[in-house]
C-alpha cells in the first residue's frame, strides 16, 4: 500500500543511485534549509520541473506573439518596451503614476 502526498496522490518509492560528493552536497543542502534529504530532493526535482514546463511554455508563448505580429504586421519597438518597464518600476516603487499601456504599432 502506497503512503499519499499532501496532494492526495499516491507516493511511488523510486532508487536513486548519487555519487557520493553530489549526495554529501545535497544533505548539506537540506540541513541549511531544515529539511530532509528525502523532502529536499522531492522539492528540488518538483521545482525543476516547473521550471521546465515554464521554460516550454515561454517558448511556445513567444512563438504564437511572433505569428501573430508577423500576420498582422503589429508590434511593440525594443525602446517602447524597455520604457514602459522602466515606467512600471517606478510605479511600483511608489515613484508615478501607472505607464499607459502599450499599445502595438505597425512595425517594419
Amino acid at each position: 500500500m502506497s503512503a499519499t502526498s499532501a496532494t492526495g496522490l499516491a507516493n511511488i518509492p523510486t532508487s536513486l543511485k548519487l555519487p557520493s560528493a553530489l549526495k554529501l552536497e545535497l544533505e548539506e543542502d537540506a540541513q541549511q534549509m531544515g529539511m530532509s534529504l528525502h523532502a529536499y530532493m522531492v522539492s528540488t526535482l518538483s521545482d525543476a520541473a516547473q521550471r521546465k514546463r515554464l521554460r516550454q511554455t515561454f517558448a511556445q508563448d513567444s512563438a504564437d506573439a511572433l505569428a501573430v505580429m508577423k500576420a498582422s504586421g503589429k508590434g511593440h519597438a525594443l525602446d517602447d518596451v524597455r520604457l514602459y518597464f522602466s515606467e512600471l518600476k517606478e510605479h511600483r516603487q511608489g515613484k508615478r503614476a501607472p505607464p499607459a499601456p502599450l499599445k502595438p504599432k505597425k512595425m517594419g
